[in-house]
């Protein structure tokens, strides 16, 4: 962990699993005041738990980013308790595994309400806060998918490449408040994403994608990810050979949709 980290109050959502909770984790062992959020209240005090006796401290707040109706209040009482929030890393989410055309309206709804408004929200509730203590670093997660469409995602991909859009438009217009903004994008990583990504019906996959075990592992991702935040990089590329996709879609498109045509209906 880099040494500018240590003492700085990191606010994680998805902090109960996965990514979130590997960097709530690396943060406090760097020394970090960690607010982990997620609506898992048993996972967060799991993890709570396990942060015990490290370098930093982590206290859990709880928060669905499907109901974001008391942010404004709770993000005013974290920074009131805290002091300040100098890192909002907006790690939780939802994906999806269901063809488009099966896919009813109201799920493409609550996948965006989840991935893109409740993201949006929490930042849009921070940042004022950000701001009159002299600046800090929000980061947002997209995917690989949030950078072209993929079979099955269409909600998912629809709704990461929306944060794009407001991201690169909040580093724009706040740039002089001394705002620093990430989007991370991560290929495959091994997380329970696909398990709990849903089915046309609204309920869960259940299933572990294969190329997904093949992925790097939680701590390999925060590692990458706390790099790239170091570094202050606009975009973090987070996995392992899958992400050249991301260059063939740019470069070698009809070779990019060759290679995506291919996948088989679950």
């Amino acid at each position: 962990m880099k040494d500018i980290f240590t003492g700085k109050v990191v606010w994680i959502t998805g902090a109960s699993s996965g990514i979130g909770e590997a960097l709530v984790k690396a943060f406090v062992r760097g020394g970090s005041r960690v607010i982990a959020s997620s609506n898992d209240s048993a996972g967060l005090a799991r993890v709570a738990g396990e942060c015990s006796g490290l370098q930093g401290s982590v206290i859990a707040v709880l928060f669905d980013l499907s109901d974001t109706s008391g942010i404004d209040v709770l993000a005013a009482d974290v920074v009131h308790r805290e002091g300040r929030i100098d890192m909002l890393l907006n790690i939780g989410g939802i994906s999806q595994r269901a063809m488009l055309k099966e896919t009813p309206l109201w799920l493409d709804r609550k996948i965006m309400e989840i991935n893109y408004f409740g993201t949006i929200a929490l930042t849009k509730a921070v940042l004022p806060h950000m701001i009159s203590a002299g600046g800090g670093h929000i980061a947002a997660t997209s995917s690989i998918s949030g950078r072209f469409g993929f079979p099955y995602r269409s909600a998912y991909s629809a709704s990461k490449q929306a944060l794009h859009g407001f991201f690169e438009t909040l580093l724009l217009e706040h740039r002089n408040d001394n705002i620093r903004v990430s989007v991370i994008i991560p290929g495959r990583v091994q997380t329970a994403i696909s398990l709990h990504a849903l089915t046309a019906a609204g309920k869960e996959h259940g299933r572990m994608d294969e190329g997904q075990k093949g992925g790097v592992t939680t701590e390999r991702a925060a590692e990458q990810i706390i790099r790239g935040l170091s570094r202050n990089r606009r975009e973090i590329l987070v996995g392992s050979t899958e992400l050249l996709m991301l260059w063939i879609r740019k470069y070698l498109p009809p070779l990019f949709f060759r290679i995506a045509g291919k996948i088989k209906p679950m």
